[in-house]
């Protein structure tokens, strides 16, 4: 009796030890939050970003704003933390909204240009103006081939467009600012650039600033104060090389272009890291929530005529993988800190990554990473695509965690498109965080990616929910992986960004 007591002791004792380490044995095999995102929940986020109702969320519309409040809800929801002091999970985008001046005309000895053909008026009042000009190279110097020894008081200042190291559309856009106000300052009474067609075709130039621009409304600027008259004008064949010459003249007429500030929004949250140290360091998860609005002809579109260009794949995708990203890893932390921006303004320059880059909620120098979702569509789901793929110091990590899901990775489709440059990663790029764009699957922009590409068919009813399922997936896991990585990433020898991230992270 005594030793069946005791065998009965011992098989209770053994059983209850191997109840009380099944949990641990399933805790420690229990799948990471990722593996068990939904299709439905993922599929509802995409109805409601891409529906009709949003009208395209162009920035600067009501839409647009709604899209931001249903992303900040989620965050609420999910319990992730405000970043700094942004109030509501925003973060203020002061815009310049600028109109298109209604006409205008440009006389230069015996030739007279149209508004919105051989010139456009980037900004300016109303005008009837005749002044004297001044050549003054690239207008961004007081040395000899700028400003040196001339003066410009109540004269037009003639200058090249952009500056002697710009490259691209952009580069040439972001010297703009800096000439108008150099030459506000030395009293001129406008400023025109000549515009080559060198890296900036005329054409390009003409639609980009002939109708309603919006920009960052620059730190401390008075919107209801006028600014300087500036034009950009085509000089492709080198006909206004005249205007270079000294004692010439010309005359202005045009009604102006009115401007008003929008108050748009990103959106972002923070989900704290669990490891003491790490978490004082960020990775930074990006996508852009705006598209490009309607064709605006609603009021007169036949019945039945579709005029919302939903951007479903461009960019509501991303936007959904951020809700995501933040619900799975809300849930387990992991070890460094995550901070998710909604960015907008990005179909009209970048304009909330760039206001972002330059008035960071957590300081730049602590963000060791940004992975960015941006994309024209996709034409193949067995892959995602990266641009800067192998740039960036998380390959092995991004193709892991695609490899979990199906998934494989392609690096930098469309070469010649340089896509790196031309999505919201570039803006932290510059800065010097490394900062690739993680992509539906394409490996050339072929037909199906013409076919909803900025156009009113890119609508949820067109998506792939399953490929959706798994792009949202495998984009948190290999956040996650990255955010456990014991190592920063960083960019690899000789890329262009190497010295920018050198700068920032001092080393």
């Amino acid at each position: 009796m005594r030793f069946q007591l005791l065998l009965s002791g011992l098989l209770l004792g053994g059983l209850s030890i191997a109840a009380n380490a099944q949990p641990r044995r399933a805790a420690a095999t229990a799948p990471l939050p990722e593996f068990s995102l939904t299709r439905a929940e993922t599929e509802a986020h995409i109805r409601f970003l891409a529906a009709d109702e949003l009208m395209g969320r162009r920035t600067g519309e009501p839409g647009n704003l709604v899209a931001a409040r249903y992303i900040a809800e989620q965050f609420r929801m999910l319990g992730l933390k405000k970043a700094g002091s942004a109030a509501d999970y925003y973060q203020p985008v002061p815009l310049l909204v600028v109109k298109p001046v209604a006409s205008g005309m440009l006389l230069t000895g015996k030739d007279t240009l149209t508004a919105g053909k051989q010139f456009v008026v980037i900004a300016g009042p109303k005008t009837d103006l005749t002044a004297g000009i001044v050549y003054a190279g690239y207008g961004l110097t007081d040395s000899e081939d700028g400003y040196k020894g001339q003066d410009v008081k109540g004269k037009i200042v003639v200058t090249q467009v952009g500056s002697p190291d710009a490259k691209s559309p952009r580069d040439m856009i972001a010297a703009m600012q800096t000439k108008r106000k150099m030459a506000a300052q030395k009293g001129a009474a406008g400023l025109i650039e000549l515009v080559t067609g060198a890296g900036l075709p005329w054409g390009m130039a003409s639609r980009y600033f002939g109708g309603e621009s919006l920009s960052i409304l620059p730190d401390g600027d008075d919107p209801a104060k006028t600014p300087l008259l500036h034009i950009w004008a085509d000089n492709g064949k080198n006909q206004l090389a005249s205007l270079k010459e000294a004692g010439q003249s010309v005359t202005v007429r045009s009604t102006g272009r009115p401007q008003s500030v929008v108050n748009a929004v990103n959106v972002a949250g923070i989900v704290e890291g669990t490891d003491p140290k790490l978490k004082n360091e960020y990775v930074l998860l990006t996508a852009h929530f705006d598209h490009i609005g309607t064709t605006h002809t609603g009021a007169t579109a036949p019945a039945g005529t579709d005029t919302i260009f939903n951007g479903a794949r461009d960019n509501a995708m991303g936007t959904v993988a951020l809700l995501d990203a933040a619900k799975a890893l809300q849930a387990k932390p992991p070890k460094r800190s995550v901070i998710i921006v909604a960015l907008t303004g990005e179909e009209v320059g970048l304009l909330g990554s760039r206001y972002y880059a330059e008035h960071p909620l957590v300081p730049l120098k602590q963000t060791v990473f940004d992975m960015n979702i941006d994309g024209a569509g996709y034409n193949d789901t067995t892959l995602v695509s990266v641009i800067g793929l192998e740039r960036t110091g998380a390959k092995a990590e991004i193709d892991q965690a695609c490899k979990a899901f199906g998934l494989t990775t392609f690096n930098d489709p469309a070469p010649e498109q340089g896509l790196f440059d031309r999505s919201d990663n570039v803006s932290f790029a510059a800065k010097g965080v490394p900062a690739p764009t993680f992509s539906p699957g394409f490996k050339t922009f072929d037909e199906e990616i013409q076919r909803n590409y900025h156009k009113v068919s890119d609508n949820p009813d067109t998506i792939d929910f399953s490929y959706l399922l798994k792009f949202c997936q495998a984009y948190t896991y290999a956040a996650r992986l990255i955010a456990d990585k014991a190592t920063r990433p960083q960019w690899i020898t000789g890329d262009k960004y190497e010295a920018a991230g050198q700068a920032l992270y001092g080393k």
